[in-house]
């Protein structure tokens, strides 16, 4: 298998063997896996509250009136074009 690394992460692998925590890149690479494999679980919970928090705020702002009302398909789509901006 081979991968391509950015200048910036070669350099964060190469750092790493250089400071002996590491025997070669192959380890830095293969700990980096494992940790993502650990923490993948948590991450999704994370990113899940989040959105839980902001859908209540928009819920919230939607309770104390504060939406807009949308009434064609060209307005929904001007509004997306501007949440993209």
């Amino acid at each position: 298998m081979h991968i391509s690394l950015t200048p910036e992460l070669e350099s964060r692998v190469k750092a790493k063997v250089e400071s002996g925590l590491y025997n070669n890149a192959s380890e830095v690479i293969r700990e980096a896996l494992r940790f993502m494999d650990t923490h993948e679980d948590w991450i999704h919970e994370v990113k899940l509250a989040r959105l839980r928090e902001h859908l209540k705020i928009g819920v919230d702002q939607l309770d104390r009136g504060e939406g807009i009302v949308i009434e064609s398909k060209a307005a929904l789509d001007t509004l997306f074009d501007s949440i993209k901006d």
